[in-house]
């Protein structure tokens, strides 16, 4: 009699276990999918150009890209993403930055490459900053859009933003949308939906074009040539080998709720003031590039 008890007390324990087991490889990877990060760039970020170019403080929450004659400077986020919301405060170059180019952006490592792209041009002393954006699908990008930033962006810290999900990309600065790009993949739009990228900046020399298509040069006497973040926060899907766990709509995938299918009405109003007041360049207007063949996004709704 007490070997059928202990008999049956073993075979419950390992049905419980199992159903454990079950629940815990259904539920865990929702959980796991999200990340907020630690906040130290030593732990988040490895630096993947010029070591020397590049330095943490101590407690880690702060870092600075340099870039001089010999050499830029870049750094790279430990994971990849698939969906979700990353901001970056970033001071730039101040005074004379001609010719530079300082980088934040999302991209995948495949050669048919996704990308996000925000990058800051620099000017000759008193003009002010360019804000390039650009988006990538399948290796085909040629969607750039060009701002005036509404401040200088060298004297204080300003918090850059993506977010990025299953409907549109959605580019913020200090929190005003910048920059909105729809999924219309049904109707034959490239979309970066389906691979996973990772986050990335740099620093570097982009005199060839940066500044006025190149016209203005790097003064080296200027140099070195210092970008600064800090306070940054990654809230997004680790990529883990399966999308449906970032394309799902949950309480740790926030972005692919409902109410983020599209600008709300202030942020709309806030998109319209820059497109108004600040745009100076958006592909979807240049039929002379594209000799009047638009891309098939410039015809359908950006919001």
């Amino acid at each position: 009699m007490a070997n059928n008890y202990n008999h049956f007390v073993n075979s419950f324990a390992i049905i419980i276990i199992i159903i454990i087991f079950i629940i815990s490889a259904i539920f865990v990877p929702f959980s796991l999918a999200s990340i907020v990060s630690t906040g130290n760039f030593n732990n988040d970020f490895f630096i993947s150009w010029a070591p020397t170019h590049v330095n943490t403080s101590a407690d880690g929450t702060t870092r600075t890209l340099k870039l001089d004659q010999e050499s830029g400077s870049a750094f790279d986020s430990n994971n990849m993403f698939l969906f979700g919301q990353i901001d970056m405060k970033i001071k730039l170059i101040p005074g004379y930055s001609a010719g530079t180019v300082v980088a934040y952006y999302l991209a995948s490592d495949s050669p048919n490459r996704d990308e996000i792209d925000l990058e800051f041009l620099g000017n000759v002393s008193g003009q002010p900053y360019i804000l390039q954006t650009n988006i990538y699908s399948d290796g085909f990008g040629d969607r750039e859009e060009r701002i005036f930033l509404w401040f200088d962006p060298s004297t204080d810290f300003h918090t850059y933003s993506i977010l990025w999900n299953v409907y549109q990309v959605v580019i913020m600065v200090d929190w005003v949308p910048i920059r909105v790009y729809r999924n219309h993949a049904d109707k034959g739009a490239g979309f970066p939906r389906s691979q996973p990228m990772s986050i990335k900046t740099s620093l570097w020399n982009g005199e060839n074009w940066a500044t006025r298509g190149g016209k203005d040069k790097i003064d080296w006497s200027k140099a070195p040539f210092v970008a600064s973040f800090k306070n940054y926060k990654i809230d997004a899907c680790v990529w883990r080998g399966n999308p449906r766990f970032c394309k799902a709509i949950s309480s740790t995938n926030w972005w692919n709720k409902e109410r983020f299918n599209t600008l709300n009405s202030n942020q709309r109003r806030f998109y319209k003031w820059v497109r108004k007041y600040h745009l100076i360049y958006d592909y979807c207007q240049d039929n002379k590039r594209f000799q009047g063949n638009l891309p098939k996004e410039c015809s359908l709704p950006k919001y």
